[in-house]
């Protein structure tokens, strides 16, 4: 056994024939428009964790555009406290964009006409910090700031200015950004960057990360494996799923139909059972274009939330806010029925249908899942790898503060009782049926471990499945007729 100090949580093999964190923590990663915001580079929003709880919070702390090609973050933004569903939040984003770094030249505009007091500049990628007026001083001669609403800088004269001022400014520029931008990277001196900062939630916000998406990067393998590897024992310890996306288009090949969908899949090995896939885009009534892994995303936060922050029910067949799938610019593909999307659930890809007079999510599977095949029992359902990350994270966040005390029997008897009581609560909740068990076996406890204050306890349960499907079995019988003779109808 490898040396081990502290409380830990394993997921094993499941007990079937093949066949407490505290709330639910949603992490992306991507990029905010954070050159709106006056004194960004003091604010702490640049590759590290910012929690935000609504939209006055986003457009205070790391701005908003709708712009979402440039600033991938704020389709989540959209998402999550905009949405015509329903709102959920809190969120952890992690930006990577940098206005130091991912910068272009130096932008002039003569001849700009402080007459009425204003002038205003057009765009979202303007370094607000950078705006200043020749020979004036900022403050003094006039101020600056972004209104959100309008997508526009305002530059306000706070003295009289001329008809004829010179304004400059410098522009950030989000092409800089690359898929080794948003993987990120630990150095040596201690300063991580990208995805690597998840690891900053802990130690910064005591929360521990459940749920990690970065849309309009995740269709890219390198940073799917990325964030399949970075959900796995954060900070040692917590376990984590991802929810990611098969794209529309990969270069110059569509990706716009069904199959391609499933050879896309599989040649790209986007089947981690820590994992979600989905596919493909959607269109709202605004004629916003949405990554199906945000749509996911916001959908398992609202869904936990319902249940008091026990991931025990899918996102699958929950309502969206979307009005059409969506195949790329110039797809000829008018859209797939329930029983056609069926065709990607059987692979474990999550997509979206029209239902019951709505849009929903469609697919209650992990992206591991393969119809017709042999895999362990955990796999088939998003639920179940959830349910099994959510009661090892909770026993490491339950036990932790107990490490290096003495092992008494009294300690090992209220460590049982302590997860047989959270295992009935959540069997009072329905998220588990049976009876779960708690147990501390002689054949998994060594004199050697325990000598060296190693001990594991066992805990099994099964997690409630999801109604996938049901059939009525209905048959015509000519027994009725007796009805017309006054025998029994």
């Amino acid at each position: 056994m490898a040396y081990k100090h502290g409380a830990y949580g394993e997921i094993t093999k499941s007990k079937a024939v093949a066949a407490a964190q505290a709330d639910t923590v949603l992490v992306y990663v991507g990029c905010a428009p954070v050159n709106l915001i006056s004194g960004y580079s003091d604010a702490g929003v640049i590759n590290t964790p910012v929690r935000l709880r609504n939209m006055n919070e986003v457009q205070q702390l790391v701005g908003y555009s709708d712009d979402w090609g440039k600033f991938s973050l704020c389709e989540a933004f959209k998402q999550h406290f905009d949405n015509t569903v329903g709102n959920s939040g809190p969120i952890y984003v992690i930006n990577v964009l940098d206005p130091a770094t991912h910068k272009g030249e130096e932008v002039t505009l003569a001849a700009q006409d402080f007459s009425k007091g204003y002038v205003y500049i057009e765009s979202d990628t303007v370094i607000l910090d950078t705006v200043r007026v020749s020979e004036k001083v900022l403050g003094t001669d006039y101020s600056v700031s972004y209104d959100m609403a309008a997508g526009r800088v305002v530059i306000k004269a706070l003295t009289e200015l001329g008809a004829n001022e010179t304004v400059v400014y410098t522009p950030v520029d989000p092409s800089k950004i690359d898929k080794s931008t948003i993987i990120g990277a630990a150095g040596a001196d201690g300063t991580v960057t990208g995805m690597q900062a998840i690891k900053l939630l802990y130690t910064k916000f005591n929360a521990v990360p459940n749920l990690l998406a970065a849309p309009g990067w995740s269709q890219i393998p390198e940073v799917y494996v990325a964030m399949c590897s970075a959900v796995q024992k954060i900070n040692g310890h917590w376990e984590a799923f991802a929810i990611a996306d098969i794209p529309v288009k990969d270069g110059e090949s569509a990706v716009d139909t069904i199959d391609k969908a499933k050879a896309w899949q599989t040649a790209k090995g986007y089947v981690s059972e820590r994992s979600k896939v989905c596919w493909p885009m959607t269109i709202d009534g605004t004629g916003k274009i949405s990554h199906l892994s945000t749509v996911c995303a916001a959908t398992m936060l609202r869904v936990d939330l319902s249940h008091e922050s026990v991931p025990m029910e899918s996102p699958s067949n929950k309502e969206i806010m979307a009005t059409a799938q969506y195949f790329g610019e110039g797809s000829k593909n008018a859209g797939y029925d329930q029983t056609e999307v069926n065709g990607l659930n059987e692979v474990g890809i999550t997509s979206a249908c029209f239902w019951d007079g709505k849009w929903v999510l469609w697919g209650p599977h992990t992206a591991a899942y393969k119809y017709g095949t042999t895999m362990d029992a955990r796999v088939i359902f998003d639920v179940n790898m959830r349910m099994l990350m959510f009661v090892t994270n909770g026993f490491q966040r339950r036990h932790g503060t107990q490490i290096d005390a003495p092992m008494t029997l009294a300690m090992q008897g209220e460590i049982i009782n302590a997860e047989q009581e959270e295992l009935d609560r959540l069997v009072g909740l329905g998220a588990i049926i049976g009876t779960p068990t708690v147990e501390f076996l002689e054949n998994a406890n060594s004199e050697t471990d325990m000598m060296n204050g190693d001990f594991v306890f066992d805990i099994s349960f099964t997690n409630t499945p999801p109604f996938k499907s049901g059939t009525a079995r209905v048959c015509y019988t000519s027994d009725g007729f007796a009805a017309y003779f006054g025998g029994d109808a």
